[in-house]
């Protein structure tokens, strides 16, 4: 029995779910069905693999045992035989394209899922998760962590919304340039949120390096389609420059490294230039928005393998900017930050006082760039509870650790 063969199987699944479900979806247009029988598949591979060995092109196994799995369900179910022909004959036509010169090709229609998911006819609240689901195969109680609900309430949700999309008829496909905006929104959103997960953090790793490389593969398929969308090709440019310093985030160690102590030596220039000359390109179309604006942003800390230095007026420029287009919580925290540093402290601290309490008391990053502004203030007292209440809301070992770092700072600096 090949020992790797299990692995094998949840390697190809992990790896081509989001393919896999977007292909057989697009024609059955049935998401539940497509995931069943994608389901069923990978079970038959986990059982037939061991024994017979994992076949040459395995995600095409797949897709053939999940076509063959969709058309026997189909049979079972009371449908208009016209419907079933069709189905039919779409995974007919896909698999003799498979088979076409021993080839196991077939196309990548994430995209066209992508859409589906965030149809205006599905609940804007559940855009997010259903992409995060469907398009890159996350689990539902990981996505239900992320959105802080309980698993069961985010599983109900992502049925509700996969039964929506079959019994509307969503087409799955790019909408015409009429319905683009609003539509693209929506879009670029959700593969932001993805890329947010992978650059926060899920379970380890390489699951977390995979998802921010799948959100960054969609961003480059979505600039293949809509090459004139400047929101489109900003959100490229914000992902690849905070991808650019992913290495620089930890010492040799595996310490957290905040982005204004990170060496920029380990930042990678290349894609940092990639992403200016997306940033530049965008800029060509006199059409600012918020995902440009945080390109933007990025650009500024980058400028600093050059010139040595931040230049935090600058920040606090973008970030005004920002919170006019896009007045979020995090913008507003960050621009706190920034004033911070370009003005003084106490200029940051007034910033941060202007907020709602309601929204800041379970918010991390506030309390962690308040305890920073504090200590800068020379309060350490109140620097020191700060530190302990954003300690207590990280769930990430390695932030914990640095805040831990700077509260014990704090502490020796208190008087008495």
């Amino acid at each position: 029995m090949p020992p790797d063969a299990g692995r094998a199987a949840e390697r190809v699944a992990r790896q081509s779910y989001g393919k896999l479900i977007a292909f057989l979806a697009a024609r059955s247009r049935d998401v539940p069905a497509a995931e069943d029988a994608l389901s069923e598949a990978l079970a038959s591979a986990l059982r037939v693999w061991p024994e017979r060995g994992v076949p040459d092109k395995p995600e095409a196994w797949l897709l053939v045992a999940a076509r063959r799995n969709l058309m026997q369900a189909a049979r079972h179910r009371t449908v208009a035989a016209n419907a079933q022909t069709t189905i039919t004959v779409a995974f007919e036509e896909a698999e003799e394209r498979m088979n076409e010169a021993g080839k196991a090709i077939f196309p990548d229609e994430r995209l066209k899922l992508l859409f589906a998911c965030t149809h205006p006819a599905i609940d804007s609240s559940v855009h997010t998760a259903l992409m995060l689901q469907t398009v890159l195969g996350i689990e539902a109680k990981t996505i239900a962590r992320a959105f802080v609900i309980s698993p069961e309430a985010m599983s109900q949700r992502l049925v509700r919304a996969k039964v929506k999309i079959r019994d509307a008829g969503i087409p799955f496909a790019v909408p015409p340039r009429p319905a683009l905006p609003e539509r693209l929104a929506a879009v670029l959103s959700a593969i932001y949120a993805a890329y947010g997960l992978g650059w926060d953090g899920l379970d380890g790793e390489e699951e977390r390096h995979s998802l921010a490389g799948e959100a960054i593969w969609l961003g480059r398929a979505l600039l293949a389609v809509l090459p004139d969308e400047p929101e489109a090709i900003g959100l490229l440019s914000l992902m690849l420059h905070c991808e650019a310093r992913r290495s620089a985030r930890r010492d040799c160690n595996g310490r957290y490294v905040p982005l204004d102590e990170q060496d920029t030596a380990a930042w990678n220039a290349i894609m940092i230039a990639e992403a200016d000359a997306l940033l530049r390109k965008a800029g060509g179309f006199n059409r600012f928005g918020s995902f440009q604006c945080q390109a933007a942003i990025q650009s500024v800390h980058a400028a600093r393998r050059l010139s040595g230095t931040t230049d935090w007026q600058a920040l606090t420029t973008l970030y005004a900017a920002l919170i006019t287009m896009k007045p979020a919580l995090g913008a507003r925290v960050a621009e706190a930050a920034a004033i911070g540093r370009a003005l003084s402290a106490a200029a940051g601290l007034e910033r941060l006082d202007r907020l709602d309490p309601r929204d800041t008391a379970a918010y991390q990053p506030y309390w962690a760039v308040r305890a920073f502004l504090l200590a800068r203030a020379g309060d350490d007292a109140a620097a020191v509870d700060a530190y302990m209440t954003a300690i207590g809301l990280s769930d990430s070992p390695a932030v914990r650790d640095f805040l831990a770092d700077r509260l014990k700072e704090a502490r020796q600096a208190t008087p008495g």
